[in-house]
């Protein structure tokens, strides 16, 4: 999507607060010599008063700002610095996460970063193998002229490249800068070495997506540090069966892949996630809404 909450949180923040500045610093002292002047004038005391809370009544505009700025100000804070909610739209990390998880997100956990542009200026910590993670859309990885450019559609047979569109992905943080990382006959390797997977069960899942997904085989997946699972889809089910290749992870970028390995659109088909398009850490979830409530979700953390 390209609405851009965030814009619209700063360009109203920063109007409220320049409209009840400009009032205080130019506006408020008019008002109170007015007010002053007309509460020398004679009259009972509750027609002096009233006259001069009429003179210092704010006009409508200023009073609007001076309400909602510091409400707009603290959430602002909040979502750009603390934690912001997202809502997860697709299957694409199941079963750790499912089609219709209210999440929040860690925002300090990869950096204090400026709303909107996203720039980092504080550095407070690095993705871990096996973070759940969101990040910007990087789009696909294109090569025109000796340069990569980033294309919102695949481009690997000289397609023409259109814009990336701006929206959040969540996946887990499989490849770390310098990483080698294959993914071959529904196994992954990381630097060479095989991660050991083991056979939990079938799933069964609930919702549109759940019970599509019903069947599959939940495995876990033991990273080094972090256990998790993750689903393989029935060769019979429809599902492609995943890319497979083997990928370098270059400086500066990782590699992301989703827990539903064989119906995830990750970084086996558009490349490297950049660390300029790092958003938080995902680390609960606080509600899910799939047709209704499922009060077994609530308070969900998620590894």
């Amino acid at each position: 999507m390209d609405f851009d909450f965030a814009l619209l949180l700063v360009v109203l923040t920063f109007a409220t607060g320049i409209t009840w500045l400009f009032d205080r610093l130019f506006l408020y002292k008019g008002r109170a010599t007015r007010a002053q002047a007309l509460g020398a004038v004679g009259g009972t005391t509750a027609e002096r008063e009233q006259r001069v809370a009429e003179a210092m009544r704010e006009p409508a505009i200023v009073e609007y700002a001076r309400s909602f700025f510091p409400v707009i100000l603290i959430v602002l804070t909040f979502r750009s610095f603390l934690a912001e909610p997202f809502k997860i739209p697709s299957g694409s990390m199941m079963p750790t996460l499912l089609v219709g998880d209210f999440i929040l997100v860690n925002k300090f956990a990869y950096g204090l970063r400026v709303p909107v542009l996203n720039t980092k200026f504080i550095a407070t910590g690095e993705p871990k193998r096996g973070d759940v993670f969101v990040f910007i859309y990087p789009g696909y990885s294109c090569t025109r002229d000796g340069k990569e450019v980033r294309s919102g559609r695949p481009c690997d047979n000289g397609e023409p490249l259109v814009p990336v569109p701006k929206m959040n992905y969540i996946k887990r943080v499989i490849g770390l800068p310098g990483d080698t990382i294959t993914y071959r006959n529904k196994t992954l390797y990381v630097n060479g070495k095989e991660i050991p997977s083991t056979y939990t069960g079938p799933y069964v899942g609930s919702g549109g997506e759940g019970q599509r997904m019903a069947g599959a085989s939940v495995r876990e997946e033991m990273l080094p540090g972090v256990e998790h699972r993750i689903l393989n889809a029935p060769a019979d089910r429809g599902f492609s069966q995943g890319r497979e290749g083997e990928w370098i992870v270059p400086a500066g970028h990782y590699f992301a892949m989703g827990d539903n390995r064989d119906n995830s659109e990750d970084s086996r088909y558009w490349g490297f996630v950049p660390e300029q398009n790092l958003v938080g850490r995902a680390f609960v979830v606080w509600m899910n809404w799939d047709g209704g409530i499922d009060f077994k979700r609530l308070g969900t953390l998620i590894k």
